[in-house]
């Protein structure tokens, strides 16, 4: 029977930063992935030799000496990643309407544009965004505070997260911002954490905001150059990662997690257990509601978790930029009402009307010019459901059935129906269009009623209120979009968090300072700034694709 210091379940951003650090300190580390490929959210595939990255759209803080950059230098894993910059002119674009505003890189930049297009608002404007600043250096300070007088003074050092934390991100943003429009653009990026603003924690939207105001980069490869990295480097410390091996249980003695079953039968023990899956998978199918507590329980009876998604995968044979699509993402919206949009979609029919009334779009062969094989385009296009909606297809074995596909299908025209309006005549250029649903994402990632976000980002579920990394059951640790925060970057610190606990050391001080490290960045619209490794990746790609449609 094998054994190992640790046993890290699940290769997500937070189970591989888990197991590296783990790994480096000298343990004998294993992660085991049920999926067929590691890197749960930051996977990626192809559908008929096209790349898609359902998970990874766009990280922030990566230019050097940001938090990101230094994160993954730390790691050791910086000289493994190439990032492109998005367009800083509009990282992210907010229609709403027929209206577009671009959001551009750099606070600065930002500050500027909205002043110019919402005059009437300067004051407004310079002081919400200047609060944003505020609360997310208060949110970062607080767990860095040490010693008695440093938290004796922490009302005083973070007074404007304590005067705002406990309001809606609606209710902080009207009380600053009057212009519906303005404040629509402002909450724009609510999809990166899923949550409405009347329901948004104002500190996890300031935080949001924050991560991406110098602008948005997008991984190389997409999401797999980031879980490649790490694997490589956790195997260079002779840790193992294994996938298509499903945990069915965690084994639990004298209230000690001791190892694990797989299966097909097989027990695997170890010191400790990391586990990367939700709490509720965790505890309540791996280990068994009657070794936790009544406490822990009630608390599982209560989670929320966060919105589940339907993607559109969709390849198209067009010059895209012709119509305005560049690097940058696109919020599209129905009116100003994103509440309402966000009711419409997690609370209704998802079938009835032509359109979505909310769409998240990222060309990705814009974003990863090197994937761009000089024909086709690749397109995600997202948007937020309830896992309800596919309810009568959730008890069945298995869902692929002819009313999956024909639902599927009806979808996907609703989706096209939206795309017309940015590319009118996308229907006559369709190479391929297929359809990720929620019941695609409890399969493959196998999150809890499929959600993309871990736990709900509501106020009662984030900061002291989220699940902590160490648990009540000895020798089993908890990492992912659940603990710490959401995303990859913050999943990414959650397995650092979980990783120190184990340690018993500061998170910080598993990030090696190497000044040899640094990520490689060049702008995805701009060739001139592309390295020679860059120019030749990319004739490489368009070569091959020549050749295997020549024969």
């Amino acid at each position: 029977m094998e054994k190992f210091d640790t046993i890290v379940i699940g290769s997500g951003a937070g189970g591989l930063s888990t197991a590296l650090c783990l790994a480096r300190s000298g343990q004998k580390v294993l992660v085991l992935e049920q999926h067929y490929v590691p890197g749960g959210w930051c996977h990626t595939f192809t559908l008929n030799g096209q790349r898609f990255s359902p998970g990874v759209h766009y990280i922030g803080l990566l230019d050097e000496g940001q938090s990101t950059s230094e994160l993954y230098k730390g790691l050791g894993v910086a000289n493994d990643l190439t990032f492109f910059r998005m367009n800083q002119k509009g990282y992210d674009h907010c229609v709403i309407a027929d209206k577009r505003f671009d959001l551009p890189a750099g606070f600065e930049n930002l500050q500027s544009k909205l002043i110019s297009e919402f005059p009437k608002e300067e004051k407004n404007i310079k002081e919400y965004l200047s609060l944003i600043q505020k609360v997310n250096y208060e949110l970062q300070l607080m767990p860095k505070l040490e010693g008695f007088w440093q938290k004796i003074t922490v009302p005083f050092r973070t007074k404007n997260f304590g005067k705002f934390s406990l309001f809606s991100l609606k209710r902080v943003i009207g009380w600053h911002i009057k212009d519906p429009v303005l404040q629509a653009i402002l909450n724009s990026q609510c999809g990166d954490h899923g949550v409405q603003p009347s329901k948004a924690c104002f500190p996890v939207h300031c935080s949001v905001m924050y991560h991406y105001f110098d602008g948005g980069f997008y991984p190389m490869g997409g999401g797999s150059s980031i879980v490649k990295a790490m694997t490589n480097k956790i195997k260079s410390y002779n840790g193992e990662i294994r996938v298509s091996q499903n945990v069915t249980k965690i084994i639990v003695e004298n209230n000690q997690a001791k190892g694990v079953i797989l299966a097909n039968g097989e027990t695997i023990l170890a010191n400790t257990i990391v586990s990367n899956a939700d709490p509720s998978t965790t505890y309540l199918k791996l280990i068994g509601k009657e070794n936790i507590s009544k406490k822990l329980n009630k608390k599982l009876s209560k989670t929320k978790y966060s919105v589940t998604s339907l993607i559109l995968f969709l390849t198209v044979e067009l010059d895209v930029t012709k119509y305005g699509i560049d690097s940058g993402n696109i919020w599209k919206f129905e009116n100003e009402n994103i509440d309402q949009h966000f009711a419409t979609l997690t609370e209704g029919n998802i079938i009835e009307g032509d359109k979505f009334p909310a769409l998240f779009i990222s060309c990705t062969t814009l974003k990863d010019p090197v994937s761009f094989n000089s024909k086709y385009h690749n397109f995600e296009v997202v948007t937020y459901v309830s896992y309800d909606s596919f309810k009568e297809f959730n008890h069945a074995e298995d869902y692929h059935s002819e009313a999956y596909e024909l639902f599927k299908k009806k979808i996907i025209e609703k989706f096209l129906n939206n795309m017309e309006e940015l590319i009118p005549d996308i229907r006559n250029h369709i190479v391929q269009a297929e359809l990720g649903t929620p019941k695609t994402n409890e399969y493959y990632v196998n999150s809890t009623n499929g959600n993309v976000y871990g736990t709900n980002k509501t106020l009662n579920q984030v900061g002291p209120f989220s699940y902590k990394s160490k648990t009540e059951i000895d020798n089993l640790y908890l990492c992912g979009a659940s603990t710490l925060s959401h995303g990859v970057t913050g999943a990414t610190y959650s397995g650092l968090e979980a990783a120190a606990q184990i340690l018993k050391c500061k998170s910080g001080d598993l990030l090696i300072k190497d000044e040899t490290q640094k990520i490689k960045i060049f702008d995805a619209e701009n060739s001139s700034t592309w390295s020679e490794f860059i120019h030749k990746k990319r004739e490489d790609k368009i070569r091959n694709f020549k050749k295997i449609n020549q024969s």
